[in-house]
């Protein structure tokens, strides 16, 4: 029986882990998910439970390898960032995988500005908003400082997409997805890791960097495949979107956060910027994409709760909402809105916990679907600014994009789309769904290693929506 040619893709979220076999067309022939339970920390904190992740990678690996039907060319991984898995020399991890989120010391924070600050400064130049835990390289600045035992046993420091990708090839490396990522890491003005990191003796710990899109050919069970490096998901979920689209377009990727990502500026980040929640994310090919996040998703999902207990209606109420132009305008004339963004920089709207919405008085309004409107009327007037921010470089000269694509949730939300629209009257605006971006974005990004069929160009399905109706 002939086998169909395969690349496994492992795509590690918090919560779902997923392994999928992509055809040589790159559609998707098989695939598996696990929800594993967290466990705690040597602090007593949740995190991922370390052991299970290593086994269920190494077995579901050998497992897909035994299926008679498909031919596994390649194996690539997409995970989320901001997480190291600290090994020593034998590749052994030495303590657990810590949790982005865990709280960090406030003197040991307070220590490293003082020693390597000012804080606006060196976000500036490792285009790294100052987010604590969820900056990698603090992580590591920390197991120094408080497991110094345990560090002079460290052999490398490997954020989670290499450590997956090093279980299966033994091929320890770094990538620049990953270390360019809020990290605090790499200094954006030199293209070099910051120089304290080389002051903390860090750069010896951290792996060699190779480009995102190597692969190396190892055997596995009497099987010779190409094992990519890994990516962070979120630069992998960009490769669909630049391997069908040449013209300069703005991402806005919308799930929890809403991150508007422009792979075609690279100028460096202003201070002000960082303030608003710009980052850099990194292409896969080592340059810089201008990004911006918004809280949105939580946001929406905070404020349909509150509009459920209001007017006594379901909480997924919102999905039955048609968008009505006329009470749009309505709105528009009869309630205070945030339409520029000077006026929103004044009020301090632009809040990554909150939106105007939270602000107001249910009692003004008459139904749930004219609230719901005035909801989606605030969220995008903050989308509005946040991705202005990519839009434009630090001359304040704008990029010309002639598309915006969203995908995620808010691409499903006709309100969300249509008020989009007509803040971006010059762009042309889609919702936009690729099957399973990250997994198919790090499949993409090692294609040549085992793909002997042309690039796809048709990844990306579209609906296009105008500043009235959708088109």
């Amino acid at each position: 029986m002939k086998q169909t040619p395969a690349i496994a893709v492992f795509d590690i979220g918090k919560t779902n882990k997923k392994l999928f076999l992509f055809d040589e067309y790159y559609r998707i022939v098989w695939e598996k998910s696990e929800q594993f339970v967290e466990i705690t920390d040597n602090d007593g904190d949740a995190c991922e439970d370390l052991d299970q992740l290593t086994n269920w990678i190494t077995l579901s690996l050998t497992e897909v390898l035994a299926l008679p039907d498909f031919s596994v060319q390649a194996v690539n991984f997409s995970t989320y960032g901001a997480s190291l898995v600290l090994i020593d020399p034998a590749g052994k991890p030495l303590c657990p995988l810590y949790n982005y989120l865990k709280a960090y010391p406030p003197t040991l924070l307070q220590q490293f500005f003082r020693k390597y600050g000012p804080e606006s400064e060196i976000t500036r130049q490792t285009a790294s908003p100052s987010l604590s835990s969820l900056n990698s390289g603090l992580q590591l600045y920390r197991f120094k400082y408080e497991q110094p035992d345990l560090f002079n046993r460290l052999g490398y420091a490997l954020h989670l997409p290499q450590y997956a990708s090093y279980l299966i090839s033994q091929w320890p490396v770094s990538d620049l997805t990953s270390i360019g990522c809020h990290t605090m890491l790499w200094d954006f003005d030199r293209q070099v890791y910051h120089s304290w990191v080389g002051k903390e003796k860090l750069d010896t710990r951290l792996a060699p960097i190779v480009p995102s899109d190597s692969a190396r050919l190892v055997t596995v069970n009497g099987n010779s495949i190409q094992v990519g490096v890994g990516l962070h998901d979120s630069s992998a979920a960009l490769i669909p979107y630049l391997a069908s689209f040449q013209e300069p377009f703005v991402l806005i990727s919308t799930g929890t956060w809403c991150v508007s990502m422009n792979p075609f500026n690279s100028s460096p980040l202003t201070p002000e910027e960082l303030q608003y929640d710009c980052l850099n994310y990194m292409h896969y090919k080592g340059q810089p994409v201008k990004s911006a996040r918004l809280f949105a998703g939580y946001e929406h999902e905070h404020q349909v709760k509150r509009l459920a207990d209001h007017f006594q209606v379901p909480i997924d109420a919102y999905v039955r909402v048609a968008y009505d132009p006329d009470l749009v305008e309505q709105l528009r004339q009869h309630v205070s809105q945030v339409t520029t963004e000077e006026d929103a920089k004044g009020k301090q709207l632009l809040s990554m916990q909150g939106s105007l919405f939270g602000q107001r008085d249910l009692a003004d309004f008459a139904t749930y679907e004219e609230a719901y409107h005035q909801l989606m009327l605030d969220i995008v007037a903050q989308q509005l600014i946040s991705t202005n921010l990519v839009l434009a470089d630090t001359s304040n000269n704008r990029v010309n994009v002639k598309r915006l694509f969203v995908d995620g949730g808010f691409g499903k939300n006709p309100i969300y789309m249509n008020l989009l629209a007509k803040a971006f009257p010059d762009i042309d605006v889609y919702a936009a769904s690729v099957a399973q971006a990250s997994a198919l974005g790090a499949a993409l990004a090692i294609h040549s290693y085992w793909n002997a069929q042309p690039l796809p160009s048709d990844c990306v399905d579209l609906k296009k929506y105008t500043t009235s109706v959708i088109a």
